[in-house]
């Protein structure tokens, strides 16, 4: 199915921006964003976990898709935290997890210094080549994204701060006018991202295939530096990273193959993933090991007397005796 990519301008963004699942995923958002900034120690130190965390997880998937083969979450973690080599491990996954987080390091460079070159500097480090059309379609896309990013990255700024209160942080409620702006934010990142993996799909990947398969799997791995760029440009857009496993990315890789509208097929995947992620990251900022200590014993409680009740519910009841409380 030949499919006919949008460019990126507001009407696009709107468009995708009033989407059911994309503001369904903006409501969830929102509610995390409105945390921000953060100024609880403990939330501060959950929110830096979390980051760790979602850096294991993507270079994991990363991996897993270019190596084919069971990469678990210690061997990204193993690697997260230094090692050069797992004892009893492939050094192919290895190699494949110190790939993906130099790439996610140099991809990190785009938030801050808004670079678009870290982008092909990270596929670099993945071992992606694409071919010299691909890179001129995507650098071209970045130059005519740029008017757009700066736009957008000014939306929702003030809208966000006057639609978030205390009472907003303390029952988890946000204005609506700061979930249209996440909306927004989040359609403007979607498109983007749309239009880059519409170049790979689209454009000859440098390849020495001679099957589908092979050349299949080359463009798969093609399009992973996208996922890592779409996160930076989403920090940029005030909109919360998201991450992919690896059968949410060849799903979403698959959806786009098989329709004529990329940016609608992109978002029905990505936003329903936003949204757990979305609620996840909220569920870390504010977990309290003191609260969770607490539920935990009670829930234990709770089991201890069921069971017990159970134990003894073919017993009838003795009305000569007192009663007694399990």
């Amino acid at each position: 199915m030949t499919a006919v990519h949008e460019s990126v301008n507001e009407s696009a963004i709107a468009r995708v921006a009033a989407l059911p699942a994309v503001r369904e995923a903006a409501e969830t958002g929102a509610r995390l964003t409105a945390l921000w900034p953060l100024t609880d120690a403990k939330q501060m130190d959950n929110d830096a976990k979390y980051a760790e965390n979602l850096q294991v997880r993507l270079t994991r998937m990363i991996a897993r898709v270019t190596t084919g083969e069971d990469v678990t979450v210690p061997d990204a973690e193993f690697v997260y935290e230094g090692a050069d080599e797992i004892p009893g491990r492939p050094q192919r996954i290895v190699d494949a997890l110190l790939a993906a987080n130099d790439a996610y390091d140099t991809m990190i460079e785009y938030r801050d210094a808004h670079d678009t070159a870290v982008l092909f500097e990270a596929a670099s480090a993945m071992g992606i080549d694409w071919s010299a059309d691909v890179v001129a379609a995507l650098r071209d896309a970045l130059m005519r994204a740029e008017s757009v990013i700066a736009g957008v990255a000014a939306v929702g700024a003030a809208d966000d701060d006057a639609g978030v209160t205390d009472d907003c942080v303390a029952t988890g409620e946000v204005a609506a006018h700061s979930v249209d702006a996440l909306a927004y934010r989040f359609g403007a990142a979607l498109s983007i991202g749309d239009e880059l993996l519409s170049i790979i799909d689209d454009a000859a990947v440098d390849c020495a295939a001679d099957d589908d398969s092979t050349q299949q799997h080359a463009t798969t791995q093609a399009s992973l530096p996208i996922v890592l760029f779409a996160n930076e440009l989403c920090e940029r857009l005030s909109v919360p990273r998201i991450c992919l496993t690896d059968e949410q990315y060849r799903a979403l890789l698959a959806a786009r193959g098989d329709t004529g509208d990329t940016l609608v097929a992109t978002a029905d995947v990505i936003a329903p993933i936003a949204a757990a992620e979305w609620s996840r990251h909220y569920d870390d900022v504010m977990w309290d090991p003191a609260e969770a200590k607490r539920r935990a014993k009670e829930e234990d409680e709770r089991k201890n007397k069921e069971a017990l009740a159970a134990k003894f519910a073919h017993i009838k009841d003795d009305p000569t005796k007192p009663e007694v409380e399990l």
